[in-house]
């Protein structure tokens, strides 16, 4: 009888990293598929990260090879599909010899060097530290290459691609149940709706246990650690474009990173977190330790009052019993259950690295089409030389500011052209902010609020006025009325 029959070959529960991975992959083997996600995409965890594709040189002193080798493998990878969202970026590590000595910190970088294959980036090499702002206790260090990444708008390329390979994509939709039938289960909505699929993934992050216990599906499935990191910002002081990775007395390590042109972002904290994920807030202690972590290395000093914006995100970890939250593993974990002779699938863990072969995985327990998502580029990313394409683009629209089309390249790749090629920009509500873009992200990036324009589609809150923020909310709310 067609009224039990599924709506859809699958239901992807969360609008992360790893949901919107998985439904771009499943999309494009040719199932029928649809996402929920009951905030925005890319709302919590994934907006939330110190923005770097890495292998994770700390997780070399926890023994973690085969997580360091699988991500510095998507590293390589990721970089060819994603160039506009996706940078090399030179990290420098000052050496304090008595936290860990020369020999220790360069056999960790000659495995990160050798894990795995290596052709887009340097290799690492020692390095003076005269004249480079930090303070002159440091004489030398050690230089090694990763990635920078916009990790909101990556989540958003992802979906982009699974709804133009068919999949339905379902923002502001909060899954409440989890109902199985004979041919599939029933999927409940906070708005009294309802959606049939043949087969469910759960990447709901920090709730993968609560959506399973509350339909009474948490059978024999790992626990999480919910581990809050925190972040902040402040205006620039680095020279260059060198990042730095600093070593706590505590052996953590905190980032200090090139951001937005203008910005420093520094991060990130570890803590055990027990509160509601949906709103994580950076304590007091954690920004004391981050400006600490600041003010014992570099020669220029920072304060709390100098930050310009802070996050906090609440990474769910596979808990592996580890009694150190920053030693807990940040691998992944993909459990399928079909005790109901029907599938579901539950993602525990993971990082925003390896989220494309977490995805792959997934995917080939679901069904045994071939993978293809290696060597296609993401939406906006079939760029095979960035610069080249960057200096056209200044060329093609040189009626528009350098840097603003600077800015277009580097958040849309190719993509910019769907709002430019007509040449008609709309109303400019201030500080080079156009119409043209903002319609863009509502109708082809899910884009709902100011929050999911000026902090996850772009980082533009750090850079445009109040009377700027003002105009686009006006214009949203005359073309969003039902907001």
């Amino acid at each position: 009888m067609r009224k039990n029959r599924p709506d859809y070959d699958l239901c992807i529960i969360g609008g992360g990293i790893n949901g919107a991975g998985i439904a771009r992959d499943a999309a494009g083997r040719g199932l029928s598929v649809i996402l929920v996600e009951k905030g925005d995409l890319a709302g919590a965890t994934s907006s939330a990260s110190t923005k770097l594709i890495h292998g994770g040189l700390r997780y070399l002193e926890q023994y973690e090879f085969s997580l360091v080798r699988h991500a510095l493998q998507e590293r390589e990878t990721l970089m060819g599909l994603a160039p506009h969202l996706i940078k090399p970026m030179t990290f420098i590590l000052p050496h304090e010899p008595h936290l860990r000595p020369v020999w220790m910190i360069q056999c960790g970088l000659f495995l990160y060097d050798h894990l795995a294959k290596r052709k887009k980036l340097p290799a690492s090499k020692t390095v003076s530290l005269k004249n480079s702002g930090l303070e002159e206790i440091y004489k030398k260090g050690f230089s090694y290459a990763d990635c920078r990444v916009d990790d909101s708008r990556l989540v958003i390329v992802n979906a982009m691609d699974a709804a133009e390979k068919g999949a339905h994509i379902l923002t502001g939709t909060e899954c409440t149940g989890l109902t199985p039938y004979e041919s599939g289960w029933v999927i409940d909505f906070a708005n009294q709706s309802s959606l049939r699929a043949r087969m469910v993934v759960n990447a709901s992050g920090p709730w993968v246990r609560s959506v399973l216990e509350a339909s009474n599906l948490a059978r024999q499935v790992p626990g999480i650690r919910l581990v809050k990191g925190s972040h902040i910002v402040v205006p620039r002081f680095l020279d260059g474009e060198n990042a730095y990775i600093l070593q706590q007395p505590d052996t953590r390590i905190v980032f200090a990173i090139p951001y937005e042109r203008d910005f420093t972002l520094i991060g990130t904290t570890d803590l055990e977190y027990k509160g509601d994920p949906s709103c994580p807030v950076i304590e007091t202690a954690e920004i004391d330790y981050l400006c600490a972590a600041v003010n014992r290395s570099f020669q220029h000093k920072i304060s709390p009052e100098e930050i310009v914006w802070h996050y906090s995100g609440v990474r769910p970890l596979l808990d592996d019993g580890d009694n150190d939250v920053s030693s807990v593993t940040r691998d992944y974990k993909l459990v399928l259950d079909e005790s109901c002779h029907l599938k579901m699938l539950s993602v525990f863990g993971g990082k925003i690295t390896t989220y494309r072969r977490l995805a792959e995985e997934a995917v080939n327990l679901l069904t045994d089409r071939p993978c293809w998502t290696a060597k296609t580029p993401l939406p906006g990313g079939d760029i095979p030389d960035f610069d080249r394409f960057l200096e056209t683009q200044k060329n093609h629209y040189s009626n528009l500011p350098e840097t603003l089309v600077t800015r277009y390249t580097n958040s849309y790749g190719t993509r910019m052209d769907v709002f430019l090629s007509s040449g008609k920009m709309g109303a400019h509500f201030g500080d080079h902010v156009y119409e043209a873009e903002i319609r863009y992200l509502i109708d082809y990036e899910w884009a709902q609020t100011i929050e999911d324009i000026l902090w996850r589609r772009s980082k533009l809150g750090l850079h445009i006025s109040d009377g700027t923020v003002k105009n686009i909310g006006i214009f949203l709310k005359r073309s969003l009325p039902s907001l």
